[in-house]
């Protein structure tokens, strides 16, 4: 599990809560551990079948696929965003939504409106580098271990959108506008996820970095993960299928999410509300 606390947010200014207080606050956001690195790849792997599943097999379309799940996608976050503690099934539903509509976004735009992938995949990182400064020049840290202000939770999520539709562009960049594969592409992506956390365990590199730099990059993990098991063999892929693949993968986030819930294993405290509004 990657401790994200950092000095600003152990530092008690005047008017802020006694810690015993703070430590008393539920976190918006589950802990890190394993199980929530395993749903978070496999809510991605989602999010790239579903969308293709919804789009293209049941043959909504890309534009009424994308307004009905917007407006999907909105409704939960609303739920989640009002709710007064950290709510495992809520969360999850959230997340797995906001994956698909980020997938759709890139997909609106690169099939829809004929933008390149190379474009889209540097304008996804821009704005992502904006919410980014914004969030730290408005909170001074960017660590989900005191997402506990509704302002600070927007932040979070407008991140996490980015970061979803980031991913997508960022996957299909490497497997289909390079031609590498989508096994190669996931393979890629792993080592690229090795190559950052470990300077984290060895060399003890920044938390909060690493952590926001694994999050990004299990998002095109997971996408050419999904695009691997449900494309066609003539499309590169190894022909589970899209229905199968969302099937199978939303059948062990269920379980998982379950087990959570259950357990309440991944339930976290505030670390500290110093300088929370």
């Amino acid at each position: 599990m990657i401790d994200m606390t950092t000095e600003h947010e152990l530092r008690q200014p005047s008017g802020a809560l006694p810690l015993s207080d703070a430590t008393a606050r539920t976190n918006k956001v589950p802990e890190v551990t394993a199980f929530f690195w395993i749903i978070k790849v496999m809510s991605t792997t989602v999010g790239e079948t579903a969308a293709d599943l919804l789009s293209g097999r049941l043959g909504l379309g890309l534009t009424v696929t994308s307004w009905v799940m917007a407006a999907i996608f909105v409704v939960a976050l609303v739920f989640q965003v009002r709710a007064r503690r950290y709510i495992a099934p809520l969360y999850w539903l959230t997340v797995v939504l906001i994956s698909i509509v980020g997938t759709l976004i890139s997909d609106n735009l690169v099939d829809g409106m004929g933008i390149s992938l190379v474009t889209t995949s540097i304008a996804f990182a821009a704005a992502l580098v904006v919410v980014f400064a914004a969030w730290y020049r408005s909170e001074q840290t960017l660590s989900i271990q005191t997402i506990i202000t509704r302002r600070r939770e927007l932040f979070y999520w407008a991140a996490i959108l980015f970061t979803f539709a980031l991913g997508t562009s960022a996957g299909d960049l490497i497997a289909e506008y390079f031609d590498l594969g989508y096994g190669v592409a996931a393979i890629i992506f792993a080592a690229m996820i090795v190559a950052v956390a470990l300077p984290y365990y060895v060399f003890g590199f920044d938390a909060v970095a690493t952590f926001w730099l694994v999050y990004i990059l299990t998002r095109p993990l997971g996408a050419s993960v999904g695009d691997l098991l449900a494309k066609p063999g003539i499309a590169g892929g190894v022909g589970v299928g899209t229905v199968t693949t969302s099937i199978v993968f939303l059948f062990v986030i269920l379980c998982l999410v379950t087990y959570l819930t259950i357990t309440k294993s991944d339930q976290a405290i505030a670390r500290s509300v110093a300088g929370v509004e």
